[in-house]
């Protein structure tokens, strides 16, 4: 048999290997899509669950990058109080280190965050915090946090009507999520039971600044004027980022979160993304981290 005729034979074999290489592949892009949606939201760890262990140094960072890696989280926001030299913007390199950090424990890092206060009523005092939240857009960009974490304030400021402290609060925003936009990140406003206590009053303020880079920190567990999972329905739709804990307040009294009805509600909501959780109160925080963890787990199944 001639060398031709196995060349031809080959060749021939060959003509039918594209149709089929693509058929597995169009197969094996449906099996993705199907397990990426089906998965769809991923978990995180919200920082401040070891803030006492991260204040006082007896956890470092990458102590805690590690500790969620070892139990099986996708991801950590870190807030920027833990970095060194806060408020100050830490050196490149030490930014950097926490990413590369992150990075090969298999973690992203989904967020970070300030201490800002808009309530403020002194022009100049205000400006620093708009400086700070500038700052910390610059150093989110630079770990690869997607998310930096503002809050509106605590200031009484009796005798100053509220429209007015909303007026110029949404100016020092508008600032922030322009120049988030121009660093590639996202600005979330945590309604945290300060300024902002209700859904209506920060629905109002994410759409009045009316920008694909802004959006609510969703805190679960800061609603605690009127029935929290109606707040929640009411407000999901602009959720950027999420903190899940493992008490919401119930009729003024705090109660177990019902993680399954939660997580049934994100899903129905279309949210795809990270979901931090973040433990608070007496407790080993190791443990009481893993517990919360586990429950969301079998609430994401």
């Amino acid at each position: 048999m001639s060398a031709a005729f196995h060349r031809r034979k080959f060749l021939t074999s060959m003509m039918g290997i594209p149709a089929a290489g693509m058929l597995m592949s169009a197969n094996a892009k449906d099996k993705y899509k199907k397990k990426s949606k089906a998965k769809g939201l991923k978990t995180s760890l919200n920082a401040y669950s070891f803030n006492k262990s991260l204040t006082d140094g007896s956890m470092s960072i990458a102590e805690l990058i590690e500790f969620c890696s070892a139990t099986g989280f996708d991801g950590v926001d870190i807030t920027a109080y833990y970095f060194k030299g806060y408020p100050e913007i830490p050196p490149d390199d030490y930014l950097f280190d926490i990413k590369r950090k992150a990075f090969k424990a298999g973690l992203e890092i989904t967020g970070t965050g300030v201490r800002n206060d808009f309530t403020i009523a002194d022009n100049a005092k205000r400006e620093l915090e708009v400086k700070l939240v500038k700052n910390w857009i610059e150093a989110a960009s630079k770990i690869g946090a997607s998310v930096l974490r503002i809050f509106a304030g605590t200031q009484k400021n009796e005798g100053i009507p509220r429209e007015q402290v909303t007026e110029w609060m949404l100016r020092d925003i508008q600032t922030c999520v322009e120049y988030g936009k121009q660093h590639g990140v996202i600005i979330g406003m945590q309604n945290h039971n300060d300024f902002i206590q209700t859904a209506d009053q920060i629905i109002s303020i994410v759409e009045t600044i009316n920008s694909p880079w802004f959006g609510i920190i969703l805190d679960i567990g800061s609603y605690r004027i009127n029935e929290p999972f109606a707040e929640i329905e009411k407000s999901i739709r602009h959720a950027v980022n999420w903190q899940v804990k493992e008490k919401m307040f119930i009729n003024g009294t705090e109660a177990d979160t019902d993680l399954n009805k939660l997580i049934n509600m994100i899903k129905a909501s279309g949210y795809r993304g990270y979901l931090p959780i973040e433990t608070l109160g007496d407790g080993n925080p190791k443990i009481k981290v893993k517990a919360l963890f586990e429950k969301m787990q079998k609430a994401l199944l």
